[in-house]
């Protein structure tokens, strides 16, 4: 009973308390509503305030952004329409200066007129006048030629031989000014810069020789030379190329033989198959082939010496043994490698006088005759053979151009090739350096003298100083001072053109004028 009375209490009091909470709730609940009706209404209405608020000001910006367009158009229109206005005054103006303009070129067109008009006349009057001259100088001409009892064409020609004789007069008197005054600024540094380069380098003469004596111990020794019926001699002379020569000299065999080189491989053999004294055709065989592979290095080493000698580098091995053979190589009786040394020497120290690359005209000046030591089979000029071989091992431009141009083969495209020219010649032209054959020395001088008797007032010619010099004797009334010196150029330059010779020659041309009287 107790629990069902607490239940009913319980559930009473439930009931009671949900009832004052629903009352208070709904007391509560209106209470907000109306609160929030009015703070709604509120905010309405301020809403509507600043909405108002902006409304105007915004009403506002947009009138002063309407005035301000309105000022910019305006003044943008104030603008162009004072444009407007200057344009229309500077059209205004040019209109006025074309009016001034056209007043101006009709007045020159009327002076114009005026002017035709009056060169019509003037030139009438002037064709009048030339007619008249013409009638004059046709008159004139007559009585000239009636009184000098010459034709005008007589005249003219007489004239004009008188003009030509003396503008070659003229001519000839200022080339002889010219070559005067130039001869006179360069001799003397011509020669100084030769006579140094002469004295600094100048080398031994060499005499051009075929023939090398071997020499031996008894004349018993000849016997083993010879060998049976000849089978040494003839070994020998098979395998080097070279003549022995086994006379009644005493104690001495001759080779001879125009290659120096086999012929020095044959000297070397003879004297080591003589030292040895087995001397059959095996051996002779044996030793020559020794000898050439000894002689091919010592031939490397000299170029190699030649090479150190003149300071130079950077040259291909095959050109340094071509180099290497120049010492058994001779042009005139002149050892090839000791000209070509020389000429090295003159041409690098002109080139240093000049200013021009010492190690490059060194360089050309030692391979300009590299051509000789190429093999004989191979035909052409040795100038241009030269050429070829130091463009093929990659030698410098200048250097090639010299080597090909130094006989004048190819032109010369550098200074430096002028010098080797000039020092080869140097080279070449010093007494005793060169042995010239008796028969072609005597045909050059021959040649020498004929080329100068071609001239017309030549009289006679002489060739003195082993053709180093031609003297000329003209005619007196045929040649005078101022011709003789042109005609000593042009035989020089004839000289040049039509002959092959060493170094330089003199041409000295004689004028002179005898008058003889007999007194009684």
């Amino acid at each position: 009973m107790n629990m069902i009375i607490f239940i009913a209490i319980s559930v009473v009091l439930i009931v009671l308390a949900f009832v004052l909470g629903w009352f208070l709730n709904s007391k509560v609940g209106e209470n907000s509503i109306t609160a929030a009706k009015e703070k709604a209404k509120s905010i309405l209405e301020e809403a509507e305030k600043e909405a108002k608020h902006i409304k105007k000001e915004k009403l506002l910006e947009v009138k002063d952004e309407w005035l301000k367009k309105k000022q910019e158009f305006d003044n943008d229109v104030n603008i162009k329409k004072q444009k407007l206005q200057n344009h229309e005054k500077q059209l205004e103006a040019r209109e006025e200066n074309l009016d001034k303009r056209y007043e101006v070129v009709t007045q020159k067109e009327k002076e114009l007129k005026t002017l035709e008009k009056t060169l019509s006349q003037q030139k009438l009057e002037i064709e009048n006048k030339q007619s008249e001259l013409n009638q004059l100088i046709l008159e004139q001409n007559n009585r000239l030629e009636k009184i000098a009892g010459l034709t005008s064409e007589d005249a003219k020609k007489m004239l004009m031989e008188n003009m030509i004789n003396k503008a070659k007069t003229d001519a000839a008197q200022m080339i002889k000014e010219v070559r005067d005054q130039a001869k006179v600024d360069a001799k003397k540094e011509a020669q100084r810069i030769i006579v140094q380069a002469i004295q600094r380098t100048a080398v031994d003469h060499s005499v051009e020789s075929t023939v090398s004596v071997v020499q031996i111990q008894n004349d018993e020794m000849k016997g083993r030379i010879i060998g049976r019926e000849g089978r040494n001699i003839r070994a020998f002379e098979a395998v080097t190329g070279v003549d022995v020569i086994v006379d009644d000299t005493p104690e001495a065999v001759i080779l001879s033989a125009f290659d120096q080189f086999r012929r020095e491989v044959a000297r070397i053999s003879l004297e080591r198959l003589i030292a040895d004294g087995r001397i059959h055709p095996a051996r002779i065989e044996e030793v020559v082939a020794k000898v050439q592979q000894e002689l091919d290095e010592e031939i490397l080493k000299e170029g190699e010496n030649t090479i150190i000698q003149l300071g130079l580098h950077g040259v291909h091995i095959e050109l340094i043994k071509h180099i290497g053979k120049m010492k058994y190589r001779s042009s005139y009786g002149q050892n090839l490698l000791q000209h070509s040394i020389e000429v090295a020497y003159l041409t690098g120290i002109m080139a240093a006088e000049l200013g021009f690359d010492t190690n490059l005209a060194r360089r050309a000046g030692l391979m300009h005759d590299i051509g000789k030591t190429i093999d004989k089979n191979v035909e052409g000029p040795h100038a241009l053979l030269g050429y070829d071989l130091t463009k093929k091992y990659n030698e410098h431009p200048i250097v090639v151009n010299a080597v090909g141009s130094h006989h004048e083969d190819i032109e010369m495209e550098h200074p430096i090739a002028a010098l080797v020219q000039a020092a080869d010649a140097i080279s070449g032209a010093r007494p005793g350096a060169r042995r010239e054959p008796l028969e072609s020395y005597v045909k050059r001088l021959e040649n020498l003298e004929n080329i100068a008797k071609t001239f017309e007032g030549v009289a006679k010619t002489y060739a003195i100083q082993a053709g180093r010099e031609v003297r000329v004797i003209v005619e007196p009334d045929k040649v005078d001072d101022v011709f003789a010196d042109t005609l000593a150029n042009d035989i020089a330059n004839k000289i040049q053109e039509e002959m092959e010779y060493p170094g330089q020659i003199k041409v000295t041309v004689i004028r002179e004028l005898r008058k003889i009287a007999y007194a009684k």
